[in-house]
């Protein structure tokens, strides 16, 4: 029963995708020109570890884990350990600035049998930089940066199937309260909740099965200044993942994932010159931006103004492959699509893990594989370091 309320559930949203992008407006725009979805603190979309950065950024049914409330925070009910804390460290644009970085510490405790909790602290830092007016006079140093908390609690619905939930405090300070176009900005500070389900099945002794659907990031929009009509989207999204995992013998186990992405934020309009019109599902772009994060959410499945074949432009795929050798080092590889039109992030990661005693140790690198863009983390290694504690052991 559990399986087919996973696949009802599967079925629903694609149902709401098909439906809402036959009724997409189409014009003389067909979506093939660049028409990115703008959101702000872009950091919740940076994978927090050297796990799943090496998968190609599939994570959402990976195997639980101290990240897990980044991924799918339903899956922590399912950790097999009494306790597990992680950290991560990412250097940022390292040539640009070697003071910018990504930082996240995270981890979870069993409650019970049946159920977790789970925090994380991620902190990004631009570095140290000199503000000056317009004859080229210092006004001063400051240090952007953006921070982003929050708390999970995850619980098991049958042995199968588990559902998770998530608060999360947001806090942007890019500015400092620097007068920017003689407007008076000032941090942003938003709220977000997330919502998952992870099913998890044995088909044997020797194979695995695991799917997993996240919503994430779904809440207030982020303000900047006091005109509110420039608020900015949080990156809300919509994570759809799988996992199968074979058990070769007691010393080599594989693993492949899935992971399919789609922002839940509005499709801003686009100009027609030729017709003098806005085309979209928005009249204008005072329409698009006053839109609020629920009812954008929910028309983020139709709005394309491309119609179907943007909407599907609009999902990223990430496939990711592990291998175990006994449970002691671990290689992996993983590559992450996404089209050229809505950001060309296009990239392909490689990354390895070592386990000895309590401790596990993981890395990641990526390569950048897209001429149209460029990627802030190209060959940059990610470290990961993972403390586990279990009562049983």
């Amino acid at each position: 029963m559990d399986k087919n309320f996973l696949r009802s559930i599967l079925f629903l949203i694609a149902a709401t995708v098909l439906a809402g992008a036959v009724n997409a407006q189409y014009s003389h725009y067909t979506g093939q020109s660049n028409n990115y979805i703008h959101t702000g603190i872009p950091i919740l979309q940076i994978a927090p570890d050297a796990i799943s950065g090496a998968l190609g950024d599939a994570g959402a049914a990976y195997e639980p884990n101290a990240y897990s409330s980044h991924w799918n925070n339903a899956k922590i009910a399912f950790a097999p350990l009494d306790m597990s804390i992680s950290t991560t460290y990412t250097p940022w644009l390292r040539k640009l600035d070697a003071e910018m970085n990504f930082l996240y510490l995270g981890g979870y405790k069993r409650i019970n049998k049946r159920s977790a909790i789970a925090a994380s602290l991620t902190y990004f830092t631009l570095g140290k930089i000199e503000h000056t007016d317009d004859q080229g006079h210092s006004l001063g140093e400051f240090r952007p940066n953006e921070f982003v908390v929050d708390a999970t609690y995850s619980m098991k619905l049958s042995d199968y199937l588990a559902l998770g939930a998530t608060v999360r405090y947001i806090h942007d300070d890019l500015t400092q309260g620097l007068d920017v176009q003689d407007q008076t900005t000032k941090a942003a500070n938003g709220l977000a909740a997330d919502v998952g389900l992870y099913l998890q099945t044995d088909i044997d002794k020797q194979q695995q099965l695991a799917a997993a659907l996240t919503i994430s990031n779904l809440g207030s929009k982020l303000s900047y200044s006091d005109d509110d009509t420039e608020n900015e989207f949080l990156p809300a999204n919509l994570r759809l993942g799988g996992r199968y995992s074979y058990e070769i013998d007691d010393y080599n186990k594989v693993s492949v994932l899935l992971d399919l992405n789609k922002l839940l934020v509005p499709t801003p309009p686009i100009w027609n010159d030729e017709d003098s019109i806005w085309t979209g599902l928005y009249s204008d772009m005072t329409d698009y931006r006053q839109t609020s994060s629920v009812l954008g959410a929910l028309q983020s499945f139709y709005d394309a103004p491309g119609g179907i074949g943007e909407e599907l432009r609009e999902v990223s795929l990430s496939l990711g492959a592990e291998y175990w050798y006994r449970e002691v080092f671990a290689a992996r590889m993983g590559y992450f699509y996404e089209h050229k039109t809505k950001g060309a992030r296009q990239y392909l990661t490689l990354g390895i893990g070592i386990k000895y005693n309590k401790m596990a140790f993981d890395l990641s690198y990526l390569v950048p594989t897209s001429s149209f863009s460029t990627n802030p983390l190209a060959n940059t290694v990610r470290v990961s370091l993972t403390l586990n504690l279990d009562k049983k052991k």
